[in-house]
Order: structure tokens, then sequence, then C-alpha cells
């Protein structure tokens, strides 16, 4: 399915794609690595920043990949991956992991998971899925998966930030009677 903008219901703008990245670039996102491994045991990833929950009943989640990635194709013959939650302190992981070529798993240690796919060791959180749907949206793959397993890890989760990573900082918000005593 190809879900594209009905030009006459799109409003003619002249929206660059700098000026896109910037002003959605103040919403913070995780940083996901979708992981697999194909039949001659290449360890295949990419990384994503629209990973999300989609459905609760029955348990669905989606992220988008541009569709220029030459990981995709490969991963997406699999029909299955792991949705790696990377912890804050595995911004190299993301980093080798959005390289291309054959070498991006190079020294990082992995687990195999429930569907024989790669586990990062460290993540925050481990989504095992079998891929159920893949729209193209614009100039992404929009992919579904249904969610078979989930092994949650430790620690907290990489966030990225007009273009920076960052960790989570919970706010400090007072009481009503901390409020009411100043």
């Amino acid at each position: 399915m190809d879900i594209t903008p009905d030009t006459e219901q799109t409003p003619s703008t002249n929206i660059t794609p700098a000026y896109y990245r910037q002003v959605l670039g103040k919403l913070p996102t995780g940083v996901v690595a979708i992981t697999g491994i194909n039949d001659d045991n290449e360890k295949l990833g990419l990384v994503v920043g629209t990973f999300q929950s989609l459905s609760l009943e029955p348990p669905l989640v989606m992220f988008c990949v541009d569709k220029s990635s030459s990981s995709w194709p490969k991963l997406r013959k699999l029909q299955k991956f792991t949705a790696n939650i990377l912890a804050d302190d595995q911004i190299a992981i993301c980093r080798s992991l959005s390289r291309k070529g054959p070498e991006k798993f190079e020294n990082l240690p992995c687990t195999e998971g429930p569907l024989g796919t790669p586990h990062l060791d460290g993540a925050t959180a481990y989504i095992d899925c079998l891929v159920t749907a893949e729209v193209v949206v614009g100039d992404h793959y929009m992919v579904v998966g249904a969610v078979s397993h989930m092994t949650e890890g430790n620690g907290d989760a990489l966030l990225f930030r007009a273009g920076k990573f960052g960790q989570y900082q919970p706010l400090e918000i007072p009481t009503e009677a901390a409020r009411s005593a100043s």
C-alpha cells in the first residue's frame, strides 16, 4: 500500500527539509536498533528514531525507515526483527549500526533472542516482533510488527533531540503543600 498525500488537500508550502528537521527536532525521540540475522548467519541492523507502541490489543509496534535505506531490504526478507531500545550509554552502538557495510556488528556483544534475532547486550528493552504490514508513506516505509516477546533490561533509554544525544531527566514538580509554603 502506498499512502501519497492528496495534492488538492495538501496546502502549498515552501517548507524546506532543513526547516522541517529544525522544527521537528525540538521533539525528543528514543533511539532504537532494529536487528535480525539472515540464513547465512549475517547480523543485520539499522537505527530508527520513530519507534512507538501502536496497539495494546493485539500488541503492535511501528517504526519508520527511509526508503533509501540499504539495510531495510535485507531485514524485510526475514519478516521478523528485534527492536533493541538503546540505553543512554550506548551511543557508540548507535553510531556503529548507523554505518553502512558488514562491519556494523564488529565488537558489539549480543545474544540470541527467542526469534533467533540479535539482542544487543545492555539495551533497556528487547521487543521481538513479526512483520505484519509495511506501508509506503512519503519518503519512508512504515513497518508494523506484532509483538511476540518482550524483555525489560536496565537503565534509561538514549534520547535524540535537535541533532544531539541525551538522557531523560525528570522534573522536580513541587507538591501543593510546598507551593503554598513559599
